[in-house]
C-alpha cells in the first residue's frame, strides 16, 4: 500500500485538538498580535508551539469572535494608533519574542483602486470608520519601535511589491532599520506549505540588532493539496445562476475574472472574483469580499466546510455572524504563519 504523504501541520483540524500541533513542542516563546481579524496567524503561531499572548483588533464584532474563539490574555479593541499612545501596557508585551501584524492589505491590492487612495479616508469595512489604510504599515512599525520585540513580522499582499507601491516597501525596509531591526523581505505561497490555496504574501521580517544571527532562510517544499482532495462530494451545495453563470465560461485557470469589468459597465467590484478549478488543481485565494467559486464538473459556489479547508482554519472555529469567507478571506492562513514562524524559531529565537 502507497504510504500517504503526511504534512508537518495538517489543514485539516479543529480546536477541541488543542495546541500545539502533533509532533510540535512548546517552545516557551511570546507572540502578541496587530490587526488580528478572526486570528489566523493567532492560530498558526500556537500550532507551532508558541503561547499567543493576545493583541489590538479595531473592530468590536470580529474582537468578539476572536475572543470566543481563542479567549486571550490580553484583547484591546481599538484603533493601533491609540494603542500606540497607551501607557498602560502590561510589561511582558515588551521584549516579546516576536510581534506579529498584518496591517490591512486592500490599499496595496493590484485588484483595488490603488494609488488613487493612497492619502485618503474612506469608510472601509475594517472597523467600519473612517480612516486611512495605506499608512497603517508605518503605524505598525511605530508599534514595534514601542514594544522591541526581538523579532517583528509584518505581512501584506504581493502588491506591496509591485509598482508604484514599491516605494511603500522601500519607505518601510529604511523605517525598520531606523526602528533597530535588520529586515529581509520574503515573497512566499501558501501553496508550498501545506495549505491548499494558491496564496502569495509578503513577508517584512526583522531580527533585532543586538542579535548577531545569520540570515533567516525560508524554502519550503511540501506537497501541493489539489481540490479532490478536499472535496468529498457529500455537501449540500448552492447552485449558481443569472449573470455569473452566463460570464463563468470567460474564466481561466490561470486566474482572476476580468470579464465581468465589462459585462457589469466597469464595476469589477460589484462581483469580485472567480477562478476556475478541477479536481487536480490547488485552489487560488479565497476573496473575502467576492464570489469563491468551484468551476468543475459541478460548478458551485465553494461550501463552508471547503473554504475552512482552503483557509487550513480549524473545522470546529466558531464563525458567529460573521460569514467564513470573510474572515478566512481577511487572515494569514494558519498553517501558512505555523510553517514561517516554526523556522523563525528553529533558526533565531531557539539561539537568543
Amino acid at each position: 500500500m502507497k504510504q500517504q504523504y503526511k504534512h508537518l501541520f495538517p489543514y485539516k483540524w479543529n480546536l477541541s485538538d488543542g495546541y500545539p500541533s502533533e509532533g510540535i513542542k512548546p517552545n516557551g516563546c511570546k507572540v502578541f498580535g496587530t490587526f488580528i481579524c478572526g486570528g489566523g496567524s493567532s492560530m498558526g503561531y500556537k500550532l507551532a508551539g508558541f503561547e499567543h499572548l493576545g493583541g489590538v483588533e479595531i473592530d468590536p464584532k470580529v474582537a468578539d469572535i476572536y475572543k470566543t474563539n481563542h479567549k486571550p490574555k490580553h484583547l484591546f479593541v481599538q484603533d493601533l494608533r491609540e494603542f500606540n499612545k497607551r501607557d498602560d501596557l502590561p510589561k511582558e508585551l515588551y521584549n516579546l519574542d516576536l510581534l506579529d501584524g498584518s496591517p490591512p492589505c486592500s490599499s496595496f491590492s493590484m485588484a483595488g483602486n490603488r494609488d488613487k487612495d493612497w492619502g485618503k479616508k474612506k469608510q472601509f469595512r475594517e472597523g467600519q470608520a473612517f480612516q486611512r489604510l495605506d499608512d497603517l504599515v508605518y503605524t505598525y512599525i511605530e508599534t514595534i519601535e514601542k514594544l522591541k520585540p526581538k523579532v517583528a513580522l509584518l505581512e501584506n499582499v504581493k502588491g506591496l511589491i509591485q509598482g508604484n507601491a514599491k516605494s511603500y516597501a522601500k519607505e518601510m525596509k529604511k523605517r525598520f532599520e531606523d526602528a533597530g531591526y535588520r529586515v529581509q523581505v520574503f515573497l512566499l505561497n501558501a501553496a508550498s506549505m501545506g495549505v491548499p490555496q494558491k496564496r502569495e504574501r509578503v513577508f517584512f521580517i526583522g531580527l533585532r540588532n543586538d542579535f548577531d544571527l545569520p540570515k533567516l532562510v525560508l524554502s519550503f517544499n511540501e506537497k501541493p493539496i489539489v481540490f479532490g482532495e478536499i472535496d468529498n462530494g457529500l455537501e449540500q451545495r448552492e447552485k449558481i445562476s443569472g449573470v455569473l453563470l452566463k460570464y463563468l465560461k470567460y474564466v481561466t485557470d490561470s486566474g482572476i475574472l476580468q470579464t465581468f469589468k465589462k459585462s457589469l459597465g466597469g464595476r469589477l467590484g460589484a462581483v469580485g472574483f472567480s477562478y476556475r478549478v478541477s479536481n487536480n488543481l490547488t485552489p487560488y485565494t479565497v476573496i473575502a469580499n467576492g464570489h469563491n467559486i468551484c468551476y468543475t464538473d459541478n460548478t458551485h459556489y465553494i461550501t463552508k466546510k471547503e473554504l475552512i479547508k482552503i483557509g487550513s482554519y480549524p473545522l470546529d472555529y466558531n464563525f458567529k455572524t460573521l460569514q467564513p469567507k470573510y474572515l478566512i478571506g481577511m487572515s494569514v492562513p494558519p498553517v501558512m504563519t505555523a510553517q514561517i514562524s516554526n523556522q523563525i524559531y528553529k533558526q533565531w529565537l531557539s539561539k537568543v
